[in-house]
């Protein structure tokens, strides 16, 4: 499944916020996952120096990774479709993962 960053705006002065966006767009994941819409949170990254804070999820499409931003009540700026370099599992080892564009990589 492909996967999206979020970009939205996070001040220094409200950075302790985020602890609480992140549960929300965990929250928004799970509830769009248990209607028709496989969706997930993938964490988030905080760059203080440019008040910028981006959510990554793993969706379907661009709009289903706004969707779950928008229900976490994240004001996103944007969405762009984000392809990692790699992935490892919780055991530390390389896994494949699904490339946009339908086939499989190894990573």
């Amino acid at each position: 499944m492909p996967s999206y960053i979020v970009e939205t705006y996070l001040g220094r002065a409200h950075a302790a916020e985020r602890a609480a966006r992140e549960h929300r767009a965990q929250s928004a994941a799970e509830e769009l996952t248990k209607g028709t819409t496989q969706v997930r949170f993938d964490g988030s990254i905080y760059v203080p120096e440019d008040e910028i804070c981006f959510f990554v999820f793993d969706a379907p499409s661009g709009r289903d990774a706004a969707l779950a931003a928008e229900r976490a009540l994240l004001d996103p700026i944007r969405v762009v479709t984000a392809i990692p370099s790699r992935q490892w599992d919780p055991r530390g080892e390389q896994r494949s993962r699904s490339h946009p564009s339908g086939g499989k990589e190894e990573e």
